[in-house]
C-alpha cells in the first residue's frame, strides 16, 4: 500500500512560481521587486533634507497604484571575511605581519559579536493585479489557496501580456527612483530566488546555499 505523500510547504505559500523576474502569487497577481540604496538623510543640510522630502512626495503623489516597501534587516555575517584574513594569515611570510593579521581578525571578531552589527537592505514592490480574484467568491478563493500549484500557473501569452503591464509601472517606479537620487536595479530570477529564500530560511541561508536555477523544480 502505497505511503500518502505529504504536501509540499510550497502548497502554503503565497507565491506560486518565479519566472522571467517576476514574482507570481497563488491569486493571479504578479510582482516585481526593486533593490534600492539608501542614503543618510541626518548628514544633509536642512536644504537637501527638505529637497529630498518633497522629491518623495512628489513621487508617491504621481503614482497611481500602492507600493510596498521593505527592510530587510540581518545580523551582519563575517564569516567568508574572516576565513580569508585567517587564509592569508598563513601564507603571511613576515611574521610582523602575520602577528597583525590575527590581532585584526580578532578584534573585528569581536567588534561584531558585541556590536551585533547589522546589514540593511531596502526594497520596493511594485504589484500588478490583473482583477481576475475579484471575480471570486470567498469558498472559491480559499479552495485555491490549497490547489496544487500545477492549477494556477499562468499561461505563456497571458503571462507576458502581464508582464508588460507590469513592467510599465515598474519602469516608472524605477525612474522616480532614480529622480530622487537614489541607485536602484529590477531583481532578476535568480536574485528573486535568494531573496525569498533568505527570508524564510534566515538562520540556515548562509550555511546552506541555493542550487543553480537550471537544477530546481517546482512540484
Amino acid at each position: 500500500m502505497a505511503k500518502n505523500k505529504l504536501p509540499s510547504t510550497q502548497e502554503y505559500l503565497d507565491i506560486a512560481e518565479i519566472r522571467n523576474g517576476t514574482v507570481i502569487l497563488r491569486d493571479g497577481s504578479m510582482r516585481a521587486v526593486i533593490l534600492v540604496s539608501s542614503v543618510n538623510f541626518a548628514l544633509k543640510s536642512e536644504e537637501e533634507q527638505q529637497a529630498a522630502i518633497q522629491s518623495y512626495v512628489s513621487f508617491l503623489n504621481y503614482l497611481e497604484y500602492p507600493l510596498q516597501i521593505v527592510v530587510q534587516s540581518r545580523k551582519l555575517n563575517i564569516d567568508r571575511y574572516l576565513d580569508d584574513l585567517a587564509e592569508k594569515e598563513k601564507k603571511q611570510a613576515n611574521e610582523l605581519l602575520r602577528m597583525q593579521t590575527a590581532e585584526y581578525c580578532q578584534f573585528v571578531k569581536e567588534l561584531v559579536e558585541i556590536g551585533e552589527i547589522m546589514s540593511k537592505k531596502f526594497f520596493v514592490i511594485v504589484p500588478y493585479s490583473p482583477g481576475a480574484d475579484k471575480t471570486k467568491g470567498f469558498g472559491e478563493r480559499l479552495m485555491n489557496a490549497f490547489s496544487p500549484l500545477s492549477n494556477i500557473r499562468i499561461k505563456e501569452k497571458k503571462f507576458w501580456e502581464l508582464k508588460q503591464e507590469l513592467n510599465k509601472r515598474t519602469e516608472t517606479v524605477l525612474s522616480g527612483l532614480v529622480n530622487m537620487g537614489l541607485a536602484a536595479t529590477e531583481l532578476d530570477t535568480q536574485a528573486l530566488v535568494e531573496l525569498y529564500y533568505n527570508s524564510y530560511n534566515p538562520d540556515i541561508f548562509d550555511q546552506q546555499k541555493l542550487t543553480d536555477l537550471s537544477q530546481l523544480q517546482i512540484e
